[in-house]
């Protein structure tokens, strides 16, 4: 009998990757390729998706070569993606040619409008919608940045002669054809990133439309997270498109996290911490989002409430490049090994602001504390516990939001490699924390929910079986000490903000 495989596009920040997995959910074959970042000016970030698009040809051919024997269309289930969310791209819809470079997630440039935003008409007008604060992560208004920064942009939107997806509807429609009768489409996760999506109907909100002046013809289709959506035309002839998830909610889904009350949390550059709410649309009171989790086929969408912190691997990146003090990103833990604990040094990496659940653009990075015996293991220790720290507050706003407190944390990433990080995670947040034996939970979300939609597997009891513990680390921490230590974090925290008065964008 030929095995089959479903096929994962984890099209990141950073690179792009392509994951085949069998049906015991195990890493068969993968290729990454690296794709520029572009900075043209001070908080711009751009990326060519023509070049994104490149490298996907490239990735799946490499990936279909390195399974061992070479694999070839016919033993592909289906595919499954997962993105960047929010990254906002613009092309003409008769040629497909992009209309300047892509807007990053990370771009600050709408900062100004932001700002506008939550004068007039303020926070409630787009949380009763949407479902999401004012704020520079969202689609929306790069949309209406580039209305008014491109002259004639937003007359041929209205015309109907200009698409916008993120980077999942970019990919779709090339891989169905393109210019020649490509399926505009996205998922349900993604659209409820654009600030455009009513979170309840999971239609484009007309209100929301009408106040950005965004003309509908330019609005991808909006799909679940697992159904056949058409058949692949470019690379894989004949092969079904099955999911498209958001790259944090294919990780919630690549963890199972299937029931209310489960949360993941994502470790790298920054962390994001969702927690599957059920059917049930929570609204946050403590500084999370509200987003949608996934929608498998016709069957209720499932939500979640989901903190995004700024700055956790960044801050290791930072002590390795900026202060020189390690060499590499794992010898951290070793520095840190050295002492007992941070000598009174606490680290607050508000390096551009704080993110959940604070929401202070007007915060910046402090280290506080500071006495003639600290040396450079206390700082590597208080580099890890700021991000222990900062789940902790995160945690917090969930469980004060949340009926139901959240009892384990399963977690996955690149500082899930980090020992002593990962037990004082457990340590600060009294809950078990688990790292499961597949890493690449974002990759494999996407292929579960294309492999669900396929029949590949028959549902999500198998799934779940399919998720086995690599490491898991029990709380250990003296209540008493704990309390303490958050209160002196608490206090760093306050002595972080009001450092730039001018505006600016967290």
């Amino acid at each position: 009998m030929v095995e089959r495989y479903v096929m994962s596009i984890d099209q990141g920040t950073n690179s792009t990757r392509c994951i085949l997995f069998d049906q015991g959910g195990r890493l068969v074959s993968v290729a990454q390729r690296e794709h520029q970042q572009h900075f043209p000016r001070p908080g711009w970030v751009e990326h060519d998706a023509v070049e994104i698009w490149h490298n996907l040809r490239r990735v799946v051919s490499d990936a279909m070569a390195g399974a061992g024997t070479a694999v070839d269309a016919g033993q592909i289930a289906a595919i499954g993606l997962a993105n960047q969310r929010e990254t906002t791209v613009l092309w003409d819809r008769r040629t497909g040619v992009p209309l300047g470079r892509a807007i990053v997630w990370q771009d600050t440039r709408t900062a100004p409008l932001v700002e506008e935003l939550r004068q007039r008409p303020g926070e409630e007008f787009f949380l009763d919608r949407c479902g999401l604060p004012p704020s520079t992560y969202f689609s929306a208004l790069r949309i209406r940045w580039l209305f008014d920064h491109v002259k004639g942009l937003e007359q041929r939107a209205k015309d109907g002669e200009v698409l916008f997806g993120t980077m999942e509807s970019w990919l779709i429609w090339n891989l169905t054809g393109g210019a020649d009768g490509g399926l505009h489409m996205t998922d349900a996760t993604n659209a409820s990133r654009t600030m455009l999506m009513n979170i309840r109907t999971l239609d484009w909100d007309e209100e929301l439309l009408t106040f950005f002046g965004v003309p509908r013809p330019m609005l991808p289709e909006i799909r679940s997270n697992a159904e056949t959506y058409d058949e692949a035309h470019a690379l894989l002839p004949g092969v079904p498109i099955a999911a498209a998830l958001g790259d944090q909610q294919a990780a919630l889904f690549g963890q199972t996290c299937f029931s209310p009350g489960e949360a993941k949390c994502t470790y790298g550059t920054g962390s994001f911490l969702l927690l599957n709410t059920g059917t049930e649309v929570i609204r946050s009171r403590h500084g999370l989002l509200t987003t949608v989790a996934y929608k498998i086929g016709d069957r209720e969408p499932v939500y979640a409430l989901e903190g995004s912190i700024a700055v956790t691997g960044a801050l290791v990146q930072w002590f390795r490049d900026r202060l020189g003090l390690i060499s590499s990103a794992p010898e951290i833990e070793t520095l840190a090994r050295t002492v007992e604990d941070n000598g009174g040094c606490y680290i607050v990496p508000a390096f551009s602001g704080l993110f959940a659940p604070r929401w202070r653009s007007d915060a910046r990075g402090v280290i506080v504390g500071l006495t003639s015996y600290i040396t450079s293991g206390h700082l590597a220790r208080a580099v890890l516990e700021a991000t222990g720290w900062q789940t902790r507050e995160v945690v917090d706003a969930m469980n004060a939001d949340s009926s139901i407190p959240l009892k384990e944390l399963k977690v996955d990433g690149g500082m899930t490699a980090d020992n002593l990080l990962m037990q004082f995670v457990a340590d600060v947040l009294d809950v078990p924390v688990v790292r499961p034996m597949v890493s690449e939970t974002v990759s494999l979300g996407a292929g579960y929910a294309a492999g669900l939609a396929a029949g590949y597997w028959p549902d999500l009891e198998v799934l779940r079986r399919n998720w086995h513990p690599a490491a898991r680390w029990l709380p250990a921490m003296d209540p008493g000490h704990r309390d303490s230590e958050y209160d002196n974090w608490q206090r760093a925290v306050e002595r972080s903000l009001g450092w730039t008065r001018t505006s600016g964008s967290s």
